[in-house]
Parts: structure tokens; C-alpha cells; sequence
């Protein structure tokens, strides 16, 4: 068993744009809260958006970011002492009205490391969470732990996103960013739910890669309007006798105002749109459209804690593949991983190790 840390090491965000490597004190692990050894923490688009777009965290810098996170428990609830696990990306209180709805991905007050959990998150050797809700990873075979970091989000999010959307076997699905980190994985949980996928995107590898992983057929979007796409979607329903003007569900996964401007040119008659991606553009839309298709535009927000044993199944299962997707960094790299990430150069998603 791993010993208690004297500190924790961190990447920190000092202020947007400026890492600096920082040894913190270890917090006083309280009642129904664990101590995590962090075994790998995936670099995401939302730590992108606090470091380099402006987006404000809830707990001001500095903060060490990172929500994507999997290691092994090594002080605290002692249920879960030397146990594997996944922190859920966002910790609901388990103790609002919003949560006794069923709705705990949007409790108001969740913590998210790397944002609302106090200053601490997973770029880091250490952290401390609420134990209620962390995911135990049993027989994981021959997947690395650090690997398993993307099911907190990259995974699970879509899977929320799935079951926001009501995906049934038969269903027919678009996925607007089939190639992004969340939108491959979103393209195959639709395919392991049975829904049959189209994927758009512009990264013409990823875009063929994602036919092994999902796809049905793929739109590539690139030098492409929303009318543009929508003429070559029609011409693939019809290909396949599938109908082009009722009934698709719509995944946007980009977060940009050109991949929603394509999901809302898809949306038609009992249509749904769900939202997925985060992005801070403004787009519109005229609402008597949506009243005329008798549509659906959904918000989506993170997953549910008690899906995450469920989505962990079908990863253990094969039947969504992770490490095909994951490369795994030492976290000193974590500059160079945050600027390839942003510039959308990496062909995986990088998961950062701890090499302090």
C-alpha cells in the first residue's frame, strides 16, 4: 500500500496561460472523503478552456486543473482503502432537490475537481475527494489504470448525453465532431447502444478511423457550409433508404458555432439536438423551426455518478474501445500537451502520468 504523502505535487495554474510546478500541503481527509494517488489525469478541452479562453473556474487560480482522473485510494473511507477507482468528473451533494429529482449531474452544489474542489485536481500526484460516488475498477485485465482516466468525461459524458437523448436500438444518430475526443466516443456508444451513426468532422484520418469505430458513414465538413453538409447527408439517406427530414438525433460535440450551425441545419421533423461540446461562441436560431418540427434541443452536463459502473462495463467489455484512442505522457510534459491539445494537432487523447 502506498504510503500517506508529506505533500502533494502539482501543476498549478497560477493565471491563464502559466503553469508552475507547486509541492501543496495534504488537506485533512474527513469524514466520507478519500485520498486518491493519482494514477493518470486526461487533458481535456474544458482545462483548455480555463487556460487558454478565459473561462473563469469557480475557485480562482491558483487551482490545479485536470477532472478526468483514475488511481488507487490510499487514506480515508476505509471501505475503499487499496481499491481502483475513477473520480467522477462532477460530485454531486446527493442532498438537494435537484439531486432527489435525478438529476445529480447538475447539482448546483457539485464539486468538480479542477474547478469547484477547492484548488485541487488532477494534474497532480494527490487528491482528495468525496468517496460516496467514486467508480471501483474491478478486473480490468490488461488496461492500464492511467488509461481508464477518460471514462470520468470523455466517456461518460456521451453516455449521459445517449440517455438524455433516449437512444433506442434502430435509432438513427449524427454525431457533428465524430473525430474529437469526445466525439469518438460518443460515435461509439451510440453504435454499442444500436443506433446506426453518421459522423461529421474534418480531420480526414480521424474521419476514417471512426468508421472502424461506429461510424456507419462519415460527412467530412472541412471548406464545407451547413448547407453543404446537410445536401450530403441527404444523399447518404438516400443511399440507404434511410429517411433525410424526420427522426434524427442529433449529438453536436464540438462546442464551435460552425459544428452548431450543422447540427441545427440537421435538426428536422421530431428531431433532437443534443448538446454536447462546451464552447463560449453565440449562435442563433429562429425557435418557430423548432416549434414547426416538433423538435428538441437538450443540454447535456456531465453524467451521472451511477452511470459510471455501467459505462466502465462496456469499456472492460470491448464494447468501447480506449486504449486505440489514449496516449499516455509523463505530466512534466504537460505545456507541450496542453498547446498540441488546443491546436487540435494530436491524433489521441492525451492522458498525463505523474513523474514527480
Amino acid at each position: 500500500m502506498p504510503k500517506i504523502p508529506e505533500k502533494i505535487e502539482a501543476w498549478r495554474m497560477m493565471e491563464p496561460g502559466k503553469l508552475a510546478r507547486a509541492s501543496l500541503p495534504v488537506p485533512e481527509v474527513k469524514p466520507g472523503e478519500a485520498l486518491v494517488e493519482i494514477a493518470g489525469c486526461g487533458v481535456c478541452h474544458t482545462d483548455l478552456s480555463y487556460f487558454a479562453h478565459g473561462v473563469k473556474t469557480v475557485v480562482p487560480p491558483p487551482i490545479t486543473l485536470g477532472h478526468e482522473i483514475s488511481g488507487v485510494v490510499i487514506g480515508g473511507d476505509g471501505n475503499l482503502v487499496g481499491k481502483e477507482v475513477i473520480v467522477p468528473a462532477v460530485m454531486p451533494c446527493n442532498n438537494c432537490p435537484i439531486c432527489a429529482a435525478g438529476r445529480n449531474n447538475r447539482c448546483l452544489n457539485q464539486k468538480m475537481p479542477g474547478n469547484s474542489l477547492g484548488d485541487m485536481g488532477g494534474f497532480a500526484s494527490h487528491i482528495v475527494v468525496p468517496s460516496q460516488d467514486l467508480c471501483v475498477v474491478e478486473n480490468r485485465g490488461n488496461i492500464p489504470l492511467a488509461t481508464l482516466a477518460v471514462v470520468a468525461d470523455a466517456i461518460t459524458t456521451p453516455y449521459q448525453a445517449a440517455v438524455r437523448a433516449d437512444i433506442r436500438p434502430g435509432d438513427l444518430a449524427i454525431v457533428v465532431g465524430t473525430t474529437g475526443g469526445v466525439g469518438v466516443y460518443m460515435t461509439q456508444t451510440l453504435a454499442a447502444m444500436g443506433a446506426k451513426v453518421v459522423g461529421v468532422g474534418r480531420n480526414p484520418e480521424k474521419l476514417e478511423r471512426s468508421k472502424s469505430y461506429g461510424a456507419t458513414a462519415v460527412i467530412s465538413s472541412k471548406g464545407k457550409s451547413a448547407k453543404d453538409v446537410r445536401a450530403e447527408f441527404r444523399d447518404i439517406c438516400k443511399a440507404n433508404n434511410w429517411p433525410s427530414n424526420y427522426g434524427w438525433k442529433i449529438f453536436e460535440c464540438t462546442g464551435t458555432l460552425d459544428g452548431q450551425e450543422i447540427g441545427l441545419e440537421l435538426l428536422s421533423f421530431i428531431g433532437k439536438m443534443v448538446v454536447v461540446g462546451f464552447g463560449t461562441g453565440a449562435t442563433s436560431y429562429m425557435m418557430s423551426r423548432l416549434m414547426a418540427f416538433d423538435a428538441e434541443i437538450i443540454g447535456t452536463w456531465g453524467c451521472l455518478p451511477k452511470y459510471y459502473p455501467t459505462v466502465l462495463d462496456m469499456v472492460l467489455k470491448g464494447k468501447i474501445a480506449v486504449e486505440p484512442m489514449v496516449e499516455t505522457r509523463p505530466m512534466s510534459q504537460i505545456e507541450e500537451a496542453f498547446k498540441q491539445a488546443d491546436e487540435g494537432t494530436l491524433m489521441k487523447r492525451v492522458v498525463l502520468t505523474p513523474d514527480f
